[in-house]
């Protein structure tokens, strides 16, 4: 869960991939893809459609296994300890990366006990406030909070979630002191900041959107490190406080000791479905843009996201919640 090993991780994959060569027998038997989330979320949806799409290529079943519990911990665990052989695929997001800085101590190891496949996608949160909020900019955010030190709030779905952890960084970033406010998910937190009882939230663009459009929230910035397509005229938090950037992401990993071959060939597959139309377009309705690195970029990402990460909650002295 060290520097150690994440750079342990992301050496093995990038040597491994250099060597790769195809794999003709794989897979021969249905893939079983592991969801540490109860089923219905953002990455269920995603472990299907892309089940779908592997199951017609290669015409074997893909069985997608809903193991929720202890902030994907449950699920990760099961993962970390199935046969090498790539019939067995984790899928994961942000939580991955996060959890090694939060808890600690984990049944697994994250840069020992799994090689990455590929990155599925990446996805922004967006800060809003309520429309009758003075501030319109990150500048104007920046201004208030420093005018009133600890007196403005943010909302979150829970202490070590990514939107918390976006908006302890953008503390540090912009050097200001917010309250921080955790709420047992999101549309309970989206409604306080719409009531005015909550300065600000960062969320994902799919949660917030419908309440743009309709103005009862007012969007001030996005987190990803350049302006999305469906929002052009939204600047980046970034424009204002460079090299901020926090944006989820959704991936697969293997047990470690899958062949490079096989972890190769699963990893162009994927990457080549992500980039197909109606993939993209789903991906596009949660917010989110398709990636499909290689094994070695991915490796390479996640290494930074946990550093990240961890530096984050260290600072900000963040434990996780009972």
């Amino acid at each position: 869960m060290n520097l150690v090993c994440t750079t342990a991780l992301a050496l093995t994959v990038f040597t491994a991939t250099a060597f790769a060569q195809d794999a003709p027998h794989y897979p021969n038997r249905p893939i079983r893809l592991i969801v540490p989330f109860a089923p219905g979320g953002g990455l269920d949806i995603s472990a299907r459609l892309i089940g779908h799409k592997l199951t017609e290529k290669w015409g074997q079943n893909v069985v997608v296994d809903s193991r929720p519990g202890a902030a994907t911990i449950v699920g990760t665990e099961i993962a970390s300890k199935a046969a090498p052989d790539g019939h067995t695929v984790l899928m994961i997001t942000t939580t991955f990366a996060i959890n090694p800085g939060l808890y600690a101590k984990l049944p697994y190891d994250p840069g020992k006990d799994f090689v990455p496949v590929t990155q599925l996608n990446s996805q922004p949160n967006v800060v809003v406030v309520a429309p009758n909020f003075a501030g319109k900019s990150v500048k104007d955010l920046i201004a208030a909070a420093k005018a009133k030190p600890g007196e403005l709030t943010f909302a979150s779905p829970g202490a070590g979630s990514a939107p918390h952890l976006a908006a302890e960084m953008f503390q540090r970033a912009a050097g200001v002191s917010l309250i921080h406010v955790p709420y047992k998910g999101i549309p309970a937190a989206v409604t306080d900041v719409i009531g005015g009882r909550i300065t600000m939230l960062f969320t994902t663009t799919i949660s917030a959107a419908p309440h743009i459009k309709s103005g009862k929230l007012r969007a001030v910035a996005i987190t990803s490190a350049k302006r999305q397509p469906s929002m052009p005229d939204l600047p980046t938090v970034g424009e204002t406080l460079p090299g901020y950037r926090a944006e989820a992401f959704q991936g697969m990993l293997v047990p470690a000791g899958v062949a490079v071959a096989v972890v190769n060939k699963l990893s162009v597959e994927v990457a080549r479905i992500v980039k197909l139309a109606d993939v993209a377009q789903r991906f596009e309705l949660d917010g989110a843009e398709g990636v499909g690195s290689s094994p070695a970029e991915f490796a390479a990402f996640l290494q930074a996201e946990m550093q990240k990460w961890r530096k984050v909650i260290g600072e900000a002295g963040i434990k996780a919640e009972p």
